[in-house]
């Protein structure tokens, strides 16, 4: 797993050959998809969501950023991840090498619970933007990893579930990005409305099938975690 302090290793990683979805992803393919775990002690997390709520500023005022959220996990408020889309390679690390970067991450190791965990993606299956989610939207965050010779079989089942899911009633925002350092790993980000939006569509036939479909060539357990964004 990446290391909140891997920008650089894992961006020089990344790939050009990712799959795209066309021309619903049209201008997404040279974007970077970062995804940030981070765990920080319960007596923290007021001090750890500032910090990153000052970080998650920060990066939205930096030039090529596309997006910034923060988002805590419902039920479990000192899991927190941080959602960045950045318009390319070049502006990822730009965005990197920033002394105000390193200020804050610094700051934020001091109150972690555990490394944090920083997955760099490139775009699998990524619709058109749209407006920003309302306050009591729900995110689903979720970590695919499917064995290595099952990689492109994988895809196909990824993208069919991506292509499907953004026509379900109350879906804001669904997107599969695919990790750079290690192709058979993905990420799934999925933004409803509400939780009501969320549960059927985990009910819903096609999510079903795409977990059938996964039992057969996951490497790791489906591990789904439901969010909200921060203020």
């Amino acid at each position: 797993m990446g290391r909140f302090t891997g920008l650089l290793v894992l961006a020089l990683a990344m790939t050009a050959g990712t799959v795209t979805d066309a021309p619903a992803q049209a201008g997404s393919e040279a974007r970077v998809y970062s995804v940030i775990y981070v765990e920080v002690v319960t007596t923290a997390v007021a001090d750890g969501v500032a910090l990153l709520k000052r970080y998650r500023d920060a990066a939205r005022r930096q030039d090529g950023n596309v997006r910034c959220e923060v988002v805590q996990r419902i039920g479990q408020p000192y899991q927190l991840v941080v959602l960045e889309v950045w318009r390319d390679r070049t502006a990822f690390e730009a965005h990197g090498g920033e002394a105000g970067t390193t200020e804050l991450r610094g700051k934020l190791a001091a109150l972690r619970a555990a490394p944090a965990d920083e997955r760099v993606h490139g775009a699998l299956s990524v619709g058109p933007p749209g407006a920003a989610p309302p306050r009591d939207a729900i995110y689903v965050v979720t970590h695919v990893d499917v064995i290595p010779p099952r990689k492109d079989d994988g895809v196909v089942a990824l993208r069919r579930l991506g292509e499907s899911s953004r026509t379900d009633d109350g879906n804001l925002r669904f997107e599969v990005v695919q990790q750079a350092n290690r192709p058979n790993h993905f990420t799934v980000v999925e933004v409803w409305r509400d939780a009501k939006a969320a549960e059927a569509h985990a009910m819903a036939r096609s999510t079903r099938e795409f977990r059938d479909a996964l039992a057969t060539m996951t490497g790791a357990l489906y591990d789904e975690r439901m969010y909200r964004a921060i203020d």
